[in-house]
């Protein structure tokens, strides 16, 4: 399914109209240069009062404009050189814009501009002319630098280019600039957004704003990385070990809010490779102690396009490729002069013999190992290892470990108090009082935080076995002499032990004696099945066939449950074959284990995931129970909650997988089933919500919802429907509203012509910048802080959410974004339920960030995502109902859940 182009997904919704229970908006008139789309984002109709208020401070900080009537000019730039060849390369741009400035600033009226570094650039107020051209003289152009006779030519001469060159006095390049103009862009257009208008050109006046602090950033000599910059300062690295460090940096991005403009900025942190000895990161990238023992075709994926500074010479190149024999082997053609005639004779000299002989450079190490190749295609220049040595600021790219991506967590954490401190100080370091650019748009920037008003909702009651409720306390509460509401009985069941060192007993009577304890009577286990030792060399999915066909001679009938001891607490290779096995071919629930440390704590958790799994329930909500829900519990409602989970950074052949899960059983909200499917790598948007094969064949996900939903909730269909969407950015809101939901539309039309459902859409964005703080206070907000004041959209229907208890680092609120609302919902109402299914989630005793659909649908694309992450994207993981994204390449398509196990919440 294609999508709209960013420029085109931007937008701000008009007004809403004086009196409107639903968000139906009217096409505004004028002139239509595109199909305006049919739903847009709906107003705010009030805001919540319910909680108790309490003063908050906020990361965003004020921004003042002295004149909003004049306009900013968009000009597009075109470099090109001497022969008309257009300039390409990164970070040249601004070296070369830069100059443009400081000789022709005559004629360029003086004025002063915001360059994006690439083809864009933003003046107050227009030039007299529409083009300009302008031509320049730079030196040291580029970074990937030609060989000199630093760096010997694996072709032939690497002295011969370097003669024809010092013909010249330098070496320069002459470069034509043509600056032309694009565009006008109303500074009003920022004034109206803020009173809540609809302007057509906010998006490109906030652009330009954004591209001034981009500029400063870079004037300073930092690694721009979208809206974040990054010092070259050893005080922000953390080392996270395999020759990766991560850089803290900081965001910055101005936002249009109820309280005016605002510069939302934040602590930001990168990966980028550990500058230093290229031979040192291979090293620790590899995991080696010895040079000889590095992978040197994984050495030279991994150096690909990274530059270096070369020691005998401090000149900075990029890194192409490497040698294909060692340095003592690899040769070139060396022409030297003979005779007095000025002829030359080209001999046949290694690069080790070149730098220790003809350069006089001592070589410790380099002669067994190839050397880095800094030239192009057809003519290769050759550096020896020891001397060259990454510069700092250079993104990693990759996917991380376990282990690093713990270890980044760990480090980049800051405590409330401590991210102000740094924020502050950053506003301070920043300066922007000063900046030119600022000052000559009128703008300028305060430096205190943001005063808004938040609340904080009490919990909900929760209902758990014995017919016991009670208020968690903090975001958090626990079994401790309490049971399970709906404890399921396991009569049947068995082991399965990966791990030699695990001890069987002590684990099964652990499992025993707490689930009595909740409530849950638990059989001895009817088999316990080591693995033998000649099988654990193989791989994975030999070792998982080879287990069960010892579990089936061994077993009459598949188990209620078996319990699978993995022999790695973190991404053991078996997991991905043991899932598909057990959940699609043989229709048993598993849980699978790697204890290191067994207590009770340990052993309640697993006991919670596997009673979800079997079709129980550990708590719930008082007012689930007694049907109390506001325009939840009465009327047949269904929750949807909506995810799409991408392939490791790197990994374009991995398909994108699209999770939606439903609730079920109505008119319980706890309770849920998933429908899971591949789509094309790294599309956002659902594509197989309907689907239909036939006039009256739907293979759609949602099809596949409705029925479960009215077999388990007494043949009722839901009269309304909460959706609630992850993963989402502010400039794909339309596309939820008028591809996705449309489909969900016509998927309950495909049912029943007659029946049309309420709906309302609400999405959930965690990747944000925005912070809550409480003013003189160490600690984080409290679980259940809401904010719909003074941060949050002038006109669009939002507001922020910290249900959980941040116990470490700064809590990050759930920014949810009301899109739609045809059921009727009042702040109140809305915030409190958004509030209680965070409430929800089976698998712990803690109130989660996010709501607990949304957590199940991120928790089963992660699941089913192991199932093809073994196949090595083969056939075998077709299967005869899955279907592939619309419009797309083929995909490969998961496998389909066995009917024993589809309708539990085997993703818990």
């Amino acid at each position: 399914m294609g999508s709209p182009s960013h420029k085109e997904s931007e937008y701000l919704p008009p007004p809403p109209p004086p009196i409107s229970p639903l968000n139906v908006v009217p096409i505004q008139s004028g002139k239509v240069t595109a199909p305006a789309p049919k739903r847009l984002p709906m107003g705010r109709r009030n805001h919540g009062t319910k909680g108790t208020p309490m003063p908050l401070l906020t990361n965003h900080f004020e921004v003042r404009m002295r004149q909003t009537e004049g306009y900013f000019c968009h000009y597009s730039v075109a470099l090109f050189y001497e022969d008309g060849n257009p300039v390409d390369g990164k970070g040249i741009g601004r070296k070369i814009l830069d100059k443009v400035q400081e000789t022709y600033s005559h004629e360029l009226e003086g004025k002063h501009f915001a360059y994006d570094g690439e083809k864009s650039l933003f003046t107050l107020g227009s030039f007299q002319r529409k083009k300009l051209e302008f031509t320049i003289v730079v030196e040291d152009l580029s970074s990937n630098r030609t060989a000199r006779n630093d760096s010997p030519g694996g072709d032939g001469s690497p002295s011969e280019g370097d003669r024809k060159r010092m013909r010249r006095p330098s070496r320069s390049k002459v470069i034509r600039v043509e600056i032309s103009y694009a565009a006008k862009i109303p500074m009003q257009a920022i004034a109206n957004a803020l009173r809540g208008q609809e302007t057509e050109h906010f998006q490109e006046a906030m652009r330009v704003l954004d591209i001034i602090l981009r500029q400063n950033a870079a004037n300073q000599g930092c690694l721009l990385v979208r809206q974040s910059f990054f010092h070259n300062n050893p005080r922000n690295f953390a080392d996270l070990g395999g020759g990766v460090m991560g850089c803290r940096g900081f965001h910055s991005s101005f936002r249009a809010t109820q309280s005016g403009l605002s510069l939302n900025m934040d602590v930001s942190t990168t990966m980028i490779v550990k500058p230093g000895p290229v031979v040192n990161f291979l090293l620790a990238n590899q995991n080696v102690r010895e040079p000889h023992q590095i992978d040197w075709n994984k050495a030279k994926r991994v150096l690909k396009n990274l530059r270096i500074n070369t020691n005998h010479s401090n000149t900075e190149y990029k890194i192409t490729g490497l040698s294909d024999l060692p340095c003592n082997q690899q040769t070139f053609s060396l022409k030297q002069k003979s005779g007095h005639n000025g002829d030359s004779d080209a001999i046949e000299i290694t690069v080790y013999e070149y730098f220790v002989n003809n350069r006089h450079i001592k070589l410790e190490y380099s002669a067994d190992f190839p050397c880095i190749n800094v030239g192009k295609p057809k003519r290769a220049s050759y550096i020896p290892l020891e001397l060259c040595t990454l510069v700092s600021l250079q993104r990693y790219t990759k996917a991380l470990s376990n282990q690093q991506r713990a270890s980044l967590v760990e480090k980049s954490r800051q405590k409330p108090q401590e991210r102000m401190g740094v924020l502050t100080e950053a506003m301070r370091r920043n300066n922007y009082g000063a900046d030119q650019m600022l000052r000559s748009f009128g703008i300028s920037i305060g430096s205190q935080f943001t005063q808004v008003e938040g609340r904080t909702l009490p919990a909900p009651k929760l209902k758990v076995g014995n017919g016991e409720d009670f208020f968690p306390r903090g975001g958090r509460w626990n079994f401790n002499n309490k049971k399970l509401v709906e404890p399921i009985q396991i009569k049947w069941w068995a082991i399965v032990n990966f791990s030699a060192r695990c001890d069987i007993r002590s684990l099964c009577n652990n499992l025993i004696r707490c689930g009595e304890m909740k409530g849950m009577h638990i059989n001895n286990p009817h088999e316990v099945f080591e693995e033998s030792n000649q099988f654990r060399r193989e791989a994975a999915p030999i070792r998982v066939e080879r287990m069960f066909e010892i579990i089936k001679k061994k077993l009459p009938g598949p188990p209620q449950l078996l319990l699978c001891i993995l022999p790695e607490r973190k991404n053991s290779d078996i997991y991905g074959p043991w899932k598909r096995k057990n959940l699609s071919e043989a229709g048993i629930v598993t849980q699978c284990i790697a204890p290191t440390k067994v207590n009770d704590q340990y052993i309640t958790n697993v006991l919670l995931k596997i009673n979800a799994k079997l079709g129980g329930m550990n708590s719930l909500l008082t007012l689930e129970h007694s049907r109390s829900i506001p325009l939840v519990s009465k009327p047949v409602t269904m929750i949807l909650g909506m995810d799409v989970s991408h392939g490791s950074p790197g990994r374009s052949d991995l398909p994108s997988i699209a999770a939606v899960v439903s609730s079920r059983q109505w008119p319980s909200i706890s309770r849920y089933r998933a429908s899971v499917r591949t789509q094309s790598p790294k599309v956002e948007m659902i594509a197989n919500l309907f689907k239909p094969g036939s006039e009256t064949e739907d293979y759609g996900i949602i099809r596949e919802l409705f029925v479960d939903f009215y077999s388990t909730s007494g043949k009722r269909k839901p009269e309304n429907i909460i959706i609630f969407r992850d993963g989402v950015s502010e400039s794909q809101f339309n596309q939820v509203l008028n591809i996705e939901l449309d489909q969900i539309i016509e998927a309950s039309k495909f049912l029943d012509e007659k029946w049309s459902p309420k709906f309302t859409v609400i999405v959930a964005q965690k990747n944000h910048h925005t912070k809550f703080f409480q003013s003189g206070r160490p600690e984080n907000v409290p679980p259940g802080t809401v904010v719909d004041k003074g941060v949050c959209h002038p006109r669009n229907n939002d507001f922020y959410l910290c249900a959980h208890a941040g116990m470490i680092g700064t809590s990050r609120p759930t920014h949810y974004h009301v899109l739609h609302d045809e059921i009727g919902f009042s702040a109140d109402d809305l915030q409190e339920l958004v509030h209680s299914l965070s409430y929800v989630y089976q698998r712990s005793t803690t109130a989660v960030s996010v709501v607990a659909p949304i957590c199940y649908a991120h928790l089963a694309a992660a699941q089913m995502s192991q199932f093809i992450k073994f196949d090595e994207m083969s056939d075998a993981s077709s299967s005869h109902n899955a279907m592939t994204s619309a419009g797309s390449i083929p995909v490969p398509e998961l496998p389909v859940l066995h009917e024993r196990v589809y309708n539990s919440m085997f993703f818990c």
